[in-house]
């Protein structure tokens, strides 16, 4: 078994948001998504659709969306990914595990996603 994709369900202007930051940081490509009756877009890491945006109500945050922390991607070119954050102003939290040989990065996307960033054999800059 594996991921197949995640699912983000945002009112309509913070899903553009959402879109921009995937696109811009994470470097997904906007790519063909079936007629659903809601608008939304699927963004693919190679052939991948693996992030779903979709348009939800026009309200806050779901109190109650459950205890999902996270979600995590796997990376490479680490210095060029921190460059891009830098770039973008975008805060990020890094932890190295030694043992794994593995550099995390933490974020969250404008919705408030938390991400998590895995690089591995590549150490902080």
């Amino acid at each position: 078994m594996q991921i197949d994709h995640i699912n983000i369900k945002a009112p309509a202007a913070l899903l553009e948001q959402v879109r921009e930051f995937y696109c811009a940081v994470l470097g997904l490509v906007e790519g063909p998504r079936p007629d659903f009756p809601s608008p939304g877009y699927w963004l693919y890491a190679r052939e991948c659709p693996l992030v779903h945006l979709s348009v939800g109500p026009e309200t806050t945050a779901r109190p109650a969306a459950g205890f999902l922390d996270h979600v995590a991607f796997r990376a490479e070119d680490l210095e060029t990914f921190l460059a891009r954050l830098d770039t973008l102003d975008i805060d990020y939290r890094c932890s190295h595990i030694p043992e794994l040989d593995l550099t995390q990065l933490f974020l969250r996307d404008p919705a408030g996603t938390g991400l998590e960033i895995n690089f591995v054999g590549e150490a902080m800059p």
